[in-house]
């Protein structure tokens, strides 16, 4: 009576123990079956089987999104806060006498040319510059040669042919900010402002770390764009140069993959080089699990689209040779998530394994007591 009784109660377990035994997810039907279910609720979800190269998304071309490109501008470029050094040659009566480093008597008439530097002048905030006679004149944006020539053009009249020179004593606006992981963090020169992004990495003392785990920001006016290093580092973006006002940050920033589901290892793995494929990322996880994983469904989850909003399921059956192949040529992405389907073929093993869990302690509490009667 009491055997029929427990053979009863395994039954009754058993009818229900199919939905309720815990499992590392989904199976690879479930996935494919709960993808076009979600096309009621108006979420388009592509599920893409790769059996074929035609299967294997193009690899993506880094570009500078949102970073206009600007022909590089003179390096002798006048800009807001830039010192300048302004020297006047005159013969005869000088005009400057006074007014800075010469020791001539005021008025004096001298045939000799004699050389008058003023005192420096900081570009204000508007681009202007004082000169004494002349007053305020506007130099944002023009040359050295444009500066000596507007000096020249308004002391005319009042100096006997006078010559000017003027010199960058403190440059400002040419130059470009970068900070964050590199060696030498503050206002870098361009000095021929054909610098490339680089070029100016490398002339701030280098970066910090490795570059496949940094992110080169750039910000130029309104536009930002974000640059993985180790692409600035290749060439990829040689024909984009520093641009005088640019702000650029080096950031940590590792790309990484997620790995869920019934495989040897579930968490979330960094890049370990620039370039990795869906064989190598099955690797670092290490494959379907022994006792529950189905290698017939690995799945990997990314969104694609010009926006990157559309969901795109990729499905891997690796017991099928060819699929090796394919998965070798197929890049991984930042953010990419890998599945392990769980196989369905294992739940009467995990129906056994839990029975026996379940009834163990009794099993051995009867033979205790057995044992004890005896």
């Amino acid at each position: 009576m009491k055997l029929k009784l427990f053979l009863s109660a395994v039954a009754l377990f058993s009818l229900g123990a199919c939905s309720t035994l815990p499992s590392s997810g989904p199976t690879g039907g479930q996935i494919r079956q709960s993808a076009e279910e979600a096309e009621e609720t108006g979420l388009n979800i592509d599920i893409v089987s790769v059996d074929s190269i035609s299967a294997i998304p193009a690899q993506v071309v880094p570009v500078a999104l949102q970073l206009p490109d600007r022909e590089p501008p003179p390096s002798d470029m006048i800009g807001p806060g830039d010192l300048l050094s302004i020297t006047i040659f005159e013969a005869g009566v000088s005009l400057f006498a006074g007014q800075g480093r010469s020791s001539a008597s005021e008025g004096a008439f001298d045939p000799s040319v004699r050389a008058q530097e003023l005192p420096p002048r900081r570009v204000d905030d508007d681009g202007m510059i004082q000169i004494p006679y002349v007053g305020e004149i506007f130099v944002l944006g023009d040359t050295i040669a444009d500066v000596q020539e507007k000096i020249r053009n308004g002391l005319r009249g009042l100096s006997q042919d006078p010559q000017v020179s003027v010199t960058l004593e403190e440059v400002v606006g040419n130059s470009v900010i970068i900070g964050g992981e590199v060696a030498t963090p503050g206002r870098l020169v361009l000095q021929t402002n054909r610098e490339s992004f680089a070029d100016a990495i490398a002339l701030s003392g280098g970066y910090r770390g490795e570059a496949k785990d940094l992110v080169l920001l750039v910000e130029r006016g309104e536009n930002l764009a974000r640059l993985r290093l180790s692409d600035v580092l290749a060439g990829t973006y040689n024909g984009l140069r520093a641009y005088p006002g640019d702000r650029l940050t080096i950031v940590a920033e590792p790309m990484t993959f997620s790995v869920l589901g019934a495989s040897g290892r579930v968490q979330q793995f960094p890049f370990t080089q620039d370039r990795m494929s869906v064989v190598e990322a099955i690797a670092m996880a290490g494959g379907p699990s022994a006792g529950t994983g189905n290698p017939k469904a690995i799945f990997l989850f990314r969104y694609l689209g010009e926006e990157g909003k559309q969901p795109t399921v990729y499905h891997f059956n690796m017991m099928q040779t060819p699929t090796f192949f394919l998965a070798q040529q197929f890049a991984l992405r930042d953010d990419d998530v890998l599945y392990f389907g769980n196989s369905a073929s294992n739940q009467p093993l995990r129906l056994i394994q839990t029975i026996g869990q379940l009834f163990t302690p009794i099993v051995t509490a009867t033979a205790v007591a057995n044992n004890l009667d005896n």
